[in-house]
């Protein structure tokens, strides 16, 4: 069973910036692939962007140029860092690693993009 922790949820104003964090209970090269979703309440949790075990990035259209993901492997955590945000953004921002055998998630993690 893979535990993960996500971090770094807040309100922010429009064009503000947010780094979330994910914290695997185990080494991330593990993984297939690591990657964000988000989901407003009372619809379907989106993909936001993945990177897979040889480094390959793919973005969701509507983050491409603002949101980047990124690991740290000695840490076992992997990043969203989120620029210029609007308030669209606002989610509960979930992250997903594909096993060999299973996926997994974490518990989420709250933006709030409001003036």
């Amino acid at each position: 069973q893979v535990r993960l922790v996500e971090s770094g949820g807040d309100v922010v104003q429009p064009g503000g910036s947010l780094r979330l964090s994910c914290v695997a209970s185990e080494n991330i090269f593990n993984f297939i692939a690591m990657a964000w979703f988000r989901q407003v309440p009372g619809k379907q949790r989106d993909f936001v962007t993945m990177l897979t075990k040889g480094g390959t990035r793919t973005y969701a259209e509507s983050v491409k140029g603002r949101f980047t993901i990124s690991r740290d492997s000695a840490k076992n955590t992997v990043y969203l860092e989120m620029n210029s945000l609007v308030p669209e953004d606002t989610a509960v921002y979930y992250c997903k690693v594909l096993a060999s055998s299973a996926a997994y998630w974490g518990q989420g993690t709250q933006v709030t993009v409001s003036s």
